[in-house]
């Protein structure tokens, strides 16, 4: 097989970080009709041979890595990786999989080692919270409906009551989503109705939620949740991000993707995207190029998280492959 390696130059590798990355110049040939995709990651402690020992454990059930990317942190004893490779389903059986990664993650004592098969695994369940806007709302349905994002939407909750005759609720109703309508006050986040309206799902989306999540909900939520920030983070924190850039005179506009966490927009990052602005913008301007941001960048965070992208990295940070 044909590899491309990249590989930095290395002084004294036990001090430097490590980015490696593999991808095979070989396509799968048209004989191969029944091979099926798989991904991996992993983290654990680093140590010698985990290359070495992913690589058996695919290739001996007769399946082929086609990318793999690897990252050990500078001055840290830490492996993380991701591999795509190919597989026989009839060869090896999708259970059978998932306890070979599992004796491989017990056999490096691994903090995370998740498997998935987009073509045999179910999507993943999500609910989307939103408040009045509708940009990021409407985009991420279209995503859904056109296949863009591999998702299942099990709900929409939201703190303002669109009516029937809206373009989101008629969306809803012919898709057959439910739409929850609950009305917050400072008092009253109403996050008791919203856990049990989600309480079957993987993760959650935040598509311009104006309302900030308690610790004790995400603590009883215990999943992810993906939120969108229209300001380019750490700038900008908090309401009218848009408002603060433009009377700051900035040169770059941005909106950032990240993990809900109990300290507001603190979350670890997970996906950036940048336009540049200038003197004759005005704030309608900046607005709307920060709309247009943030469609992108939420919709590129939700599926780098479902393609296994996203690592959690030293609490505050991530690694994305």
């Amino acid at each position: 097989m044909a590899m491309i390696r990249r590989v930095p130059q290395v002084v004294g590798l036990a001090n430097r970080s490590r980015n490696i990355s593999f991808k095979s110049l070989d396509p799968p040939s048209p004989s191969c009709s029944s091979l099926t995709h798989g991904f991996h990651v992993f983290h654990c402690p680093d140590t010698v041979g985990i290359v070495a020992k992913l690589s058996e454990c695919i290739a001996s059930r007769g399946g082929n890595i086609i990318a793999a990317d690897v990252f050990v942190p500078e001055n840290k004893r830490v492996f993380y990786s991701r591999s795509h490779f190919v597989f026989d389903p009839v060869k090896w059986p999708r259970m059978q999989m998932e306890k070979d990664f599992l004796k491989l993650s017990q056999a490096f004592n691994a903090t995370r080692s998740v498997v998935r098969v987009p073509a045999l695994d179910p999507k993943y369940k999500i609910a989307v919270l939103a408040s009045k806007q509708d940009h990021c709302l409407v985009d991420l349905l279209h995503g859904w409906q056109d296949g863009r994002l591999p998702v299942d939407i099990t709900c929409v909750i939201s703190n303002h009551d669109r009516g029937s005759n809206t373009h989101v609720i008629r969306f809803l109703e012919r898709h057959g989503i439910p739409y929850h309508y609950l009305s917050t006050t400072k008092e009253n986040k109403r996050e008791g109705e919203i856990l049990e309206l989600v309480q079957n799902t993987e993760f959650l989306v935040l598509a311009r939620y104006m309302q900030i999540l308690s610790g004790n909900f995400l603590r009883s939520y215990g999943n992810d949740v993906i939120n969108i920030h229209h300001g380019l983070l750490p700038s900008f924190k908090g309401g009218n991000p848009s408002k603060q850039a433009f009377e700051a005179g900035v040169k770059l506009i941005g909106a950032t993707s990240h993990f809900v966490t109990e300290e507001l927009d603190a979350g670890p990052i997970i996906e950036q995207m940048v336009e540049r602005v200038s003197h004759r913008d005005n704030l309608q301007s900046f607005v709307q190029k920060s709309e247009n941001l943030e469609k992108q960048c939420l919709s590129k965070a939700i599926k780098c998280y479902c393609e296994l992208r996203v690592l959690p990295y030293e609490g505050k940070k991530t690694v994305v492959f």
